[in-house]
């Protein structure tokens, strides 16, 4: 019951958000939105002819970076609504976007060289963030690099004070995502984390990993 409320919930935020989306981002990120897709795949370093794969996409916000860094890119969203403006956006033939859900991608193990999720596990419920992290992993070649971009919290006491309290008037699963230990389950899931890199003052995080499942 708990799944199915989840899944009616988000298809109904999305449909609202979805023309929208860009502009509050924008705003929240005090205009560093584009700034970060692109330290995003700087941080990546993924070798020239990389197929990869972008989970929850949105409105295809870092598809479309690793795009015009010439990667082969297809970005996975379950809103169709998301999706409507990421395809009327897109400037690139070398991305293309699939309506998915993260918990059962459509393609074989072992597809991509590199698989990211950018500000979506937060989105989840935990049972539904166990399930996208085990799918990542499968679909992800072995040694293949993943990334990770969410949330995360200031080490200032007043500085997270301040941080928690504001996301958490607008993100209704974000307190119990940034009090959960995220480097714990990305290591139960397959995912050794090789290198970090705080964002927003701390108030986001990179994290760069490897496919560790099946050594």
């Amino acid at each position: 019951m708990k799944k199915k409320k989840y899944y009616s919930l988000l298809k109904k935020y999305t449909r609202i958000l979805a023309p929208y989306y860009d502009t509050v981002t924008k705003f929240l990120s005090l205009g560093r939105e584009s700034r970060l897709r692109d330290k995003v795949v700087d941080f990546t370093c993924a070798r020239n002819g990389s197929r990869i794969l972008d989970v929850c996409t949105g409105t295809g916000k870092q598809a479309f970076a690793f795009a015009k860094k010439g990667y082969d890119v297809i970005g996975i969203d379950l809103s169709e609504d998301m999706l409507k403006v990421a395809k009327k956006n897109n400037i690139y033939q070398n991305v293309k976007f699939e309506v998915t859900d993260a918990t059962n991608l459509p393609f074989e193990d072992n597809s991509f060289d590199v698989s990211c999720v950018s500000f979506a596990l937060h989105d989840m419920i935990l049972t539904i963030r166990e399930k996208a992290l085990k799918e990542i992993v499968r679909v992800t070649k072995p040694k293949g690099t993943i990334m990770i971009v969410d949330y995360a919290l200031p080490k200032n006491k007043m500085s997270r004070f301040l941080i928690y309290n504001f996301v958490k008037s607008y993100e209704p699963y974000y307190p119990e995502f940034i009090k959960s230990d995220l480097e714990a389950l990305l290591k139960k899931s397959g995912i050794k984390i090789k290198e970090k890199l705080p964002v927003f003052l701390g108030a986001g995080r990179i994290l760069k990993g490897i496919k560790i499942a099946g050594d």
